[in-house]
């Protein structure tokens, strides 16, 4: 009986160990974050705006060199202090239920979040020309709220 009550102690102790060293583990991916991310940054607005190059009327598409003068006349001036350009390929449904298939542009910019009120406005300013000035339907806008460290 001894030998037995022995050979028993020792599975509990092995099965007690092995739950002690899983307990962490497990318990860790319960936690629901009660140590907080570190904040980096301040409270920016990121907008993101979307520039087709196929034109609706069949004409000749928006070239490189013309987006480039857009971005110089119409961006520029408001947003000084820095913008980004990325070349993308998009596709959209036009007003006449077409899948358009293009060559397009990501403009990103980053502005605090005192600032959204006048830059609201100027990046309305910015949609209608291009639309204007290259005969497009439409130009899509993201904005979302995030934290910058520069």
């Amino acid at each position: 009986m001894s030998v037995h009550f022995t050979r028993n102690r020792s599975a509990f102790a092995v099965a007690g160990l092995l739950l002690a060293a899983a307990a962490p583990t497990a318990y860790a991916s319960l936690d629901t974050g009660t140590v907080p991310a570190p904040t980096r940054g301040a409270p920016y607005i990121e907008t993101r705006l979307f520039f087709g190059t196929e034109r609706p009327d069949g004409g000749p598409a928006v070239t490189e060199r013309q987006f480039a003068a857009f971005v110089d006349k119409e961006v520029t001036p408001g947003f000084p202090d820095g913008l980004t350009v990325q070349d993308g390929r998009g596709q959209w449904r036009d007003a006449n239920g077409r899948v358009e298939k293009e060559r397009s542009y990501e403009l990103i910019l980053l502005y605090p979040v005192s600032a959204a009120g006048a830059n609201d406005r100027r990046i309305e300013e910015v949609r209608r020309a291009y639309e204007k000035a290259f005969g497009q339907e439409a130009v899509a806008r993201v904005d979302d709220r995030t934290r910058v460290d520069f």
